[in-house]
């Protein structure tokens, strides 16, 4: 099962279209893909792949609730299928109070004599609903700020994606999520892995080479490197759609680099897929 987290500190950086670009490729290749929101900005998967719910409803159940040991319903209930077949957990509203939820969950469990993990909840979550059983693939896109929503999803998943900007301020955001991770390590005795950096809108100058160079040097995994696409993942926003459909269905002519583009993240979602000993499907999407 291969389980992961897009996660950058640095805003901007393509974290959600990274996220819901990868769940398209697994899927397309006959992966059966979970794709869990748990960001609380609006524009996240819930609003790119724009199924048909009312994230500030609460009387709707949400993830939040089964986290708190307070479902409505069975976790498969909470999925609604979107393109290419992917199953999505939409964000709610209610992610934004999670912290003090859970907070008030763990002095109710301590008042008991019992123990309870903040951070161990959606991993409890999954366990329970046989998540392992039903998906080959789980992808949560979380918040980028440390806290419990993060926590939440790194101790579930135990792997990161990171979009990564070819400057300075992407050096910073890569030593300050070692320094995150190292720290939830410690804390909670999790060990969290790097998948793989993807190095967004890289433009191949001198400055550029010489981060890329020192990225690879230090031992992170690159796979592939995005060039600038700005047009392409803003037609996505706009059309609420992946990388893939926006070509295919939204495109009045054919550009090459964009379907270069889309083999390159095909390509890190194969080596993904690898990395994790997933065997092929016996029939593609």
């Amino acid at each position: 099962m291969l389980t992961y987290a897009p996660v950058s500190e640095a805003g901007g950086v393509g974290k959600t279209t990274t996220a819901a670009t990868l769940a398209a490729s697994h899927a397309r290749a006959g992966y059966d893909v979970l794709a869990i929101d748990m960001d609380t900005q609006n524009g996240s998967l819930t609003y790119l792949f724009a199924p048909e719910y009312d994230r500030g409803d609460p009387a709707v159940d949400n993830l939040v609730r089964h986290l708190v040991g307070r479902p409505k319903g069975p976790f498969g209930q909470l999925t609604t299928t979107v393109e290419s077949g992917i199953d999505l957990v939409p964000s709610h509203n209610m992610l934004e109070d999670l912290h003090e939820f859970l907070l008030n969950e763990k002095n109710q469990a301590e008042n008991f004599g019992e123990s309870y993990s903040m951070y161990h909840q959606l991993h409890r979550v999954l366990r329970e609903a046989n998540v392992r059983d039903e998906y080959d693939v789980v992808i949560v896109d979380s918040a980028g700020k440390a806290g419990p929503i993060l926590y939440n999803a790194l101790v579930a998943v135990r792997n990161v994606v990171i979009p990564f900007e070819a400057t300075a301020k992407g050096q910073e955001s890569i030593a300050g999520l070692d320094d995150l991770v190292d720290g939830l390590e410690e804390s909670i005795d999790v060990d969290v892995g790097v998948l793989a950096v993807l190095p967004i809108g890289y433009k191949d100058t001198r400055d550029q080479r010489d981060v890329l160079g020192e990225l690879r040097a230090s031992g992170f995994p690159v796979p592939v490197v995005i060039g600038e696409r700005g047009s392409l993942m803003e037609g996505c926003w706009k059309q609420q759609c992946s990388p893939y459909t926006y070509v295919e269905q939204h495109r009045d002519r054919r550009r090459d680099y964009e379907l270069e583009t889309l083999d390159q993240f095909d390509e890190l979602a194969r080596y993904l897929e690898a990395e994790a000993g997933l065997e092929t499907p016996e029939v593609a999407v």
